[in-house]
């Protein structure tokens, strides 16, 4: 079966789009471990569930690790993280899915994790490694649970048209 879903990765992919499957799910304990944030200056503001976090910021909750010059954190109505939104020259993400499978990394410089979705966007010089494959381009998406990337080379806001590329590692 994985070798199906790299084959049809690989030829999604040639057009433009990248498309994998393969139900995954983040590590158990990630949801209710506490957030640890590390920063040179915080905004907080109760009543419209934001936080902003500015210079060198570092956030972790279990194995999610997020980093960038700016982070936003916003909260829904129940007081549950629902978006974050790191920018910078490399804003990162990293997190595992599953004590099986390899840790997902991401670079760009604004990430977008709607984490409700478990989606992922990575904007203007995007770049996603899951184990030994790779992906870049102006606009990556990924969806963490489904293990689905979508790439492109435009991105909204982004004059530089940056062409979508993978490497897909083969099977062992």
């Amino acid at each position: 079966m994985m070798r199906t879903a790299r084959l049809s990765l690989l030829v999604l992919a040639l057009g433009g789009l990248a498309l994998a499957s393969a139900p995954v799910m983040a590590l158990e304990g990630d949801a209710s471990a506490p957030i640890e944030v590390e920063a040179d200056r915080l905004e907080l503001d109760e009543r419209a569930g934001t936080a902003v976090y500015t210079g060198d910021v570092n956030i972790r909750q279990g194995s999610l690790h997020l980093t960038g010059a700016r982070v936003e954190i916003h909260r829904n109505a129940e007081g549950e993280l629902s978006r974050a939104i790191a920018t910078g020259e490399r804003a990162y993400i990293e997190q595992q899915p599953s004590p099986e499978e390899p840790v997902v990394r991401g670079w760009g410089r604004t990430i977008r994790y709607h984490v409700s979705e478990r989606r992922v966007e990575l904007i203007d010089r995007a770049e996603l490694h899951q184990g030994g494959d790779t992906f870049d381009g102006g606009y990556l998406e990924y969806f963490l649970d489904r293990r689905v990337v979508q790439a492109r080379a435009e991105a909204e806001g982004v004059e530089e048209r940056q062409r979508v590329r993978m490497t897909l590692q083969p099977e062992q």
